[in-house]
C-alpha cells in the first residue's frame, strides 16, 4: 500500500453510507496484509478538499462482517502504518 505520510492526512474507519462520497477524487483501492492478516476490506485512497484521504469500511462493503468477526487489529495496524 502506498502510504500517505503527508502532514494533515486523513484515516477513517467507518461504515454504512461512506463508501462512494461523490467529493472524493483520485479514487483507488489498496488491498493490504498485515501481522495480524487482513483487514475488513480494500482501503480507498484519494482526495478531499485537499487532503488526502485513506478510508477502510469496518465492516467491509455490504456489511460482510459482524462485529465480532472484524479484525480490529488489522485495521488499526494498517491505518496507523
Amino acid at each position: 500500500m502506498e502510504k500517505i505520510g503527508a502532514i494533515g492526512a486523513i484515516g477513517i474507519i467507518g461504515g454504512s453510507g461512506l463508501y462512494d462520497v461523490e467529493e472524493v477524487a483520485d479514487l483507488r483501492e489498496e488491498r493490504v496484509s498485515t501481522p495480524f492478516g487482513e483487514p475488513s476490506d480494500a482501503f480507498v485512497l484519494g482526495r478531499m478538499a485537499g487532503k488526502e484521504i485513506a478510508f477502510l469500511a469496518r465492516h467491509g462493503r455490504g456489511h460482510r462482517h459482524s462485529p465480532s468477526e472484524i479484525n480490529y487489529r488489522a485495521n488499526i495496524w494498517e491505518m496507523k502504518a
